[in-house]
């Protein structure tokens, strides 16, 4: 492989004047050498690794055009600026240009003008598109996001697919593939896809040392809210995922007016307020941006300090990728996925969004065929008043997709209706009944499955209770990878050697396993065969009474021997459990628990426990915290320092003034009239005081004990 001593000086003194760097990374390296030999390459490098200058160094170093295909406008104004910004002659053509700027791109591109263009993949079915490409010497096809032509991928999109018929009508000009997260699956589908010829494959790792990953179960909104709000506090600027516009909004509401500077993105904004938000925060003028997964492909801000997923994701790719929006500067970041079970009921209605059963399918055909008019076959309906009719059961974005399966099977097409915001709908072949429909029942089912799979994957990694990067990496092949050393799994690890439970802890740890015990069958001593799910026990341990729960459970004497614990708690405690080796489960899709043998020994007093007390055993230890500052508060108020609290409040005024904040949301009087009679003189101590929040300890709170020290010391 060639260093980046010894590349030619032309790609060299390009690097240099054109990008301002001395050398090309671990990967951009051999990715730069396979094009410059003229090599078809797929690189697949993690997000940040900077894969645009794979491409963008090459073409201008070589005679002729680049085009680089790209999925999403936003993505190809970023890439355009920052070249124009370094007169590199460059454009896109895209569905935003005006009349005149496609004119003028057009142009420039048929003049020789440009070196780099930009492409959307659909660009490619226009004619008039693909004829000006074949008659121009093309140097290098550059495809982004390649995950997108894959059906494994987690972002698939049919216009990706034509990319494989359109090089080959372009010649076979040299191509690059480039993707941040790519399982065997995918890399396979984009090669065979492409029909990339002796390909250089080069994979610089998946690995981000810097990104330190937490899985946080939370019991409920209230509980992410305050997640959320300590993570902003600590980390300052970062992205918060959200599945759903709806919830996109909510978080938005929740936390705006919290200190940072937050702005909301989602598809069902406008254009210009789209706009408005992303120039925003890739500016630095909005420290926060609540948004679906339609943000941040290629978004280029390198300080992006968290990542928080408010809930669970479709897939693991579309989470790495998302994550790894954190820490491009190779400084700490954090990615924290906010999970609660109840989340995945967004995802079901994903899936079954994206995989209408045959039912469905065959509903909204039929539909169409009973209101379509005799004499044209056609009908101008939403697909909101399609549902409407079809029934409530009916997943309105399961009828969506309907309506494309169709299309592609040749029985209906979608046109404007001129002068209305609704799309028509014209049967091509009305005299075919739905069993007669060309449908690929075989490849829906495939991918049906296939999406099961993801989804069943993250799951896999919400629960997972090793390092949370090594699993990330050994899904995507990476199969030699070593724990991390500081994920939160990393972190507890370290800490492994737990000290054993005793009082009141040790009884609910012995609770838990008695009732695991009297759910399972035990045929001989030492075995325990497991009959229920943890979900059953747990809810048996609470005294659930809900309709889930059958006869034998609800004879058990362990029913409702745990029902102080909450929700949030039980889960915890059961994965404490697991962790500590105290419960085996079954494999499968329904995996059944039962005791170990580690666990028997436990429950009948032979072994001590020694399990974390994460989740399960926290609220005891707030309780008395609280306890604490209300104590230590109440002296306080008792012994204020009147002279101290002028001094107190004479620098709450003074920074005030400096940050142009009102003084109140510097310091509250009531926190001031805490601090005026403790005294506190070390950070440790000030925390304690009721008032003190993660806002003021991470902005002021240092400034006001330095100032206590000093009043005391004098």
């Amino acid at each position: 492989m060639m260093t980046p001593q010894e590349e030619t000086p032309d790609v060299q003194e390009v690097l240099q004047e054109h990008f301002g760097f001395a050398s090309l990374r671990k990967g951009q390296d051999e990715v730069v050498e396979a094009i410059m030999e003229g090599r078809d390459a797929l690189a697949i490098m993690p997000t940040g690794g900077g894969k645009s200058l794979c491409y963008q160094l090459p073409a201008l170093c070589r005679p002729g055009l680049t085009v680089v295909v790209s999925p999403l406008i936003a993505l190809m104004k970023d890439q355009v600026d920052a070249l124009q910004e370094r007169n590199i002659p460059a454009a896109a053509v895209n569905s935003s240009l005006g009349a005149d700027e496609y004119r003028q791109v057009m142009g420039d591109l048929r003049a020789g003008r440009l070196k780099i263009i930009y492409v959307a993949p659909e660009r490619f079915a226009q004619e008039g598109f693909m004829s000006l490409l074949r008659g121009m010497s093309i140097s290098l096809l550059a495809i982004d996001e390649a995950h997108c032509l894959s059906q494994w991928g987690h972002d698939f999109r049919p216009d990706y697919l034509r990319l494989g018929r359109s090089r080959a009508e372009l010649g076979y000009p040299q191509t690059v593939a480039l993707t941040a997260t790519a399982t065997d699956s995918v890399r396979e589908d984009i090669l065979r896809t492409l029909e990339l010829r002796n390909p250089a494959v080069i994979i610089s790792g998946f690995g981000r040392q810097n990104l330190d990953f937490s899985i946080v179960h939370c019991e409920n909104r209230k509980a992410k809210f305050e997640r959320i709000r300590s993570v902003m506090d600590k980390w300052g600027q970062g992205i918060i995922y959200c599945s759903t516009r709806k919830n996109v909004m909510a978080v938005y509401e929740e936390i705006s007016g919290y200190g940072r500077q937050v702005v909301a993105y989602h598809a069902g904004m406008t254009d210009e307020e789209r706009e408005f938000s992303q120039e925003a925060f890739i500016s630095g003028r909005a420290d926060v941006v609540v948004a679906t997964n339609a943000f941040g492909m290629g978004i280029d801000r390198s300080d992006v300090r968290f990542v928080v997923h408010f809930e669970i994701p479709g897939s693991v790719e579309a989470y790495y990728q998302e994550a790894g929006r954190a820490g491009r500067d190779g400084l700490p970041a954090v990615c924290e996925l906010l999970f609660n079970h109840a989340d995945l009921k967004t995802q079901e209605f994903f899936f079954e969004g994206s995989n209408p059963p045959l039912q469905t399918i065959g509903a909204v055909y039929n539909l169409l065929r009973r209101e379509a008019s005799p004499a044209t076959h056609e009908l101008q309906m939403t697909v909101d008043a399609m549902v409407e009719k079809l029934g409530k059961d009916v997943n309105p974005m399961a009828a969506g997709t309907a309506l494309s399966l169709l299309m592609h099977a040749g029985a209906i097409e979608r046109f404007d209706v001129p002068g209305r915001n609704v799309r028509g709908t014209r049967l091509l072949r009305p005299e075919l009944r739905f069993e007669d429909l060309p449908l690929n029942i075989e490849a829906l089912e495939e991918k049906a499955a296939r999406d099961h799979r993801k989804i069943d994957a993250i799951i896999r990694y919400a629960y997972c209770i090793g390092c949370r990067q090594q699993w990330i990496l050994q899904y995507f092949g990476e199969t030699d990878s070593e724990p991390c050393g500081h994920c939160d799994a990393c972190r507890e690890a370290e800490d492994n050697n737990y000290p054993p439970l005793a009082g009141e802890e040790l009884i609910i740890v012995r609770k838990a396993l008695s009732g695991v015990a009297r759910a399972c069958r035990h045929p001989a001593p030492g075995i325990w065969e497991g009959i229920y799910g943890r979900g059953k026990i747990m809810d048996m341990l609470r005294g659930s009474k809900g309709a889930n729960m059958n006869r034998h459970l609800t004879g058990l004497s362990t029913y409702g021997i745990l029902s102080q614990m909450t929700d949030a708690q039980m889960k915890a405690l059961f994965r404490a459990m697991q962790e500590g080796a105290l419960l085996s489960t079954t494999g499968g899709e329904m995996p059944l628990i039962s005791l170990s043998a580690k666990g028997e020994a436990v429950m009948m007093g032979r072994e001590e426990a020694q399990i974390s007390r994460r989740g399960w055993a926290a609220r005891d230890k707030k309780a008395a915290r609280e306890r604490a500052v209300q104590a230590l508060s109440a002296l306080a108020n008792a012994k204020q320092d009147k002279e101290l609290y002028a001094r107190l409040a004479e620098l709450r005024n003074d920074i005030a003034a400096e940050t142009h904040m009102p003084a109140y949301r510097v310091l509250r009087n009531e926190t001031m009239r805490a601090m005026a009679a403790a005294k506190p003189t070390t950070m440790e101590a000030a925390e304690r005081l009721k008032g003190v929040g993660p806002w003021l300890r991470t902005h002021f709170l240092r400034s006001f004990v330095e100032l206590i020290r000093d009043y005391v010391e004098s």
